[in-house]
């Protein structure tokens, strides 16, 4: 038997359905209880409590419990799939860190590193000199002396008149934000000088240097914190090779490695557009990337004419002199050639790749510029291997427009691609391929060609003029080239002749 009484309900039942004036109290068996609220009401029971005398009314009260109720499941389901989401969400975020290289991951969120607290000797102003991977290594020397003199460093600025006239700045290739925040554990960085010593530096002369070239650390001690603390702020006109390959400290080349590996990543529209190009090589198979040094400028800068007829020869002569800051302008190319000082040409490059035994049906994609008579110079590259391609042709025109006209972005684009790539072969040991093999052993040791010039220059004339077959050629190629893939090796040390020995950022021993 049920009997009810009817009390006032609580007042925030009464606040939450507009049903809540409806005063019901039931005093009742919990058995009976239980069989409303998780059985239903069914006919039976329903017959006997209006037998028993509750009004229609009434009845509408174990309706109300029952729907509550089931709401209160719904929601309760709810809230265990979204929590279950979650979960999953959480652990393929972290699965896919670990799947996805360092390098390569684009802007995903990463947890700040407490910032570094020193008592700040000044701050550093640096001009970036060069093309982009000149730049690069450069940053990443001014990064480092900045840090270990307790100065604050401003963001560099870059060399917006060299040959290539590319008025980009900092924020237009690297992520400036992540440069900062990801380093403020080491040093502080600034996007630009604080009032108080930006208003100093405009009523007042800026005290500018070139830092000696290939220092060490000694001399940015004893010779440029002394100014830096004097004059409260210096202006670094250049920054390529300002820090010695070798008798450094080894936390200072670790953290010239972080910089240069970790910390200028590239602006999200260059990596996203890199990856795409990446995605399109990968999908067609292996791809070699070629970093083929013949462009107009890179000619007529080192005097190397191999191939050249009289016209030509006379039209890049006359573009190096057009350029005060070339310096070298009388070269003998052929003396050049045979110390294995030249990039090699197109034809060069299609003897050697195909002497090495490179799949021919590889994709080759060219990681330069546009190649100096082309038309010309090209053949003998395209007929040895067909499947030539360069990001002018993977990409749409309307994908590049951003980046044409901006040397230094579409060269970025060329060094992520090269990292990427199952092979590196450079043709010329510039500031890229230098940068680009360090990068790869960091990597862990990618395949990288690293061509012994002096000793193909011989062999390839050996075989044009008929002195030995082909079968003895590629074999010579072959057995000289055998350990020269970016394996590891020790840095080579030649004191006090740092440009004769092996480049830091070539291969950052102390990093690997």
């Amino acid at each position: 038997m049920v009997t009810f009484e009817v009390p006032e309900l609580e007042e925030d039942i009464t606040k939450e359905k507009p049903y809540g004036n409806m005063k019901y109290v039931a005093v009742m068996k919990a058995e009976t209880i239980k069989n409303l609220i998780f059985g239903g009401v069914k006919a039976e029971k329903l017959k006997g409590l209006l037998n028993d005398g509750i009004k229609g009314d009434k009845i509408r009260f174990f309706m109300i419990s029952r729907k509550k109720s089931s709401k209160l499941k719904v929601w309760t389901l709810r809230i265990l799939c979204v929590m279950l989401l979650w979960t999953i969400a959480i652990y393929f975020k972290g699965f896919g860190e670990i799947l996805t290289p360092r390098f390569f991951n684009i802007h995903s969120a990463f947890s700040l590193s407490p910032e570094r607290i020193y008592d700040n000797n000044g701050y550093l102003m640096v001009s970036s000199n060069g093309g982009l991977n000149q730049m690069r290594a450069g940053i990443c020397d001014m990064v480092t002396i900045a840090r270990y003199l307790n100065v604050t460093l401003v963001v560099p600025e870059l060399d917006n008149t060299s040959f290539w006239n590319d008025h980009s700045q900092f924020q237009d290739i690297f992520d400036v934000d992540y440069f900062v925040s990801s380093l403020r554990d080491e040093v502080r960085i600034l996007r630009e000088l604080p009032p108080q010593q930006k208003k100093k530096v405009e009523s007042e002369s800026l005290y500018s240097m070139p830092p000696i070239s290939w220092s060490n650390m000694t001399y940015y001690y004893n010779v440029i914190l002394p100014r830096i603390k004097t004059y409260e702020v210096v202006h670094f006109t250049k920054s390529d090779a300002r820090l010695a390959n070798n008798g450094i400290p080894e936390e200072v080349q670790k953290l010239r490695c972080r910089v240069n590996f970790h910390a200028l990543r590239f602006t999200p529209s260059i990596e996203i557009l890199a990856k795409k190009i990446v995605r399109i090589l990968k999908e067609r198979g292996s791809f070699l990337s070629l970093h083929l040094r013949y462009e107009m400028d890179m000619i007529a800068f080192s005097g190397c004419n191999e191939g050249c007829d009289e016209e030509e020869i006379n039209e890049l002569k006359k573009m190096r002199y057009s350029y005060p800051w070339w310096k070298e302008k009388e070269i003998n190319s052929e003396k050049k050639r045979i110390d294995g000082l030249c990039p090699l040409t197109p034809e060069e490059t299609a003897l050697t790749m195909r002497a090495l035994g490179i799949d021919p049906n590889i994709q080759v994609y060219i990681a330069a510029g546009d190649i100096y008579k082309s038309e010309k110079r090209m053949a003998t590259l395209k007929e040895a291997f067909p499947n030539l391609v360069k990001k002018e042709t993977l990409l749409e025109p309307s994908e590049l427009d951003p980046f044409r006209n901006h040397s230094n972005q579409m060269a970025a684009l060329d060094y992520y691609v090269s990292i990427e790539s199952d092979i590196f072969f450079p043709s010329y040991k510039g500031n890229m391929a230098n940068l680009v093999e360090g990068h790869r052993r960091y990597l862990g040791f990618k395949k990288t060609i690293l061509l012994h010039k002096k000793f193909l220059v011989q062999v390839i004339d050996q075989y044009k003029n008929g002195t030995i077959n082909w079968k003895e050629f590629s074999s010579k190629v072959k057995e000289a080239h055998a350990d020269r893939v970016g394996n590891p090796i020790t840095r080579s040390v030649v004191p006090g002749k740092p440009k004769e020995e092996d480049y830091f950022y070539t291969n950052p021993q102390e990093c690997l």
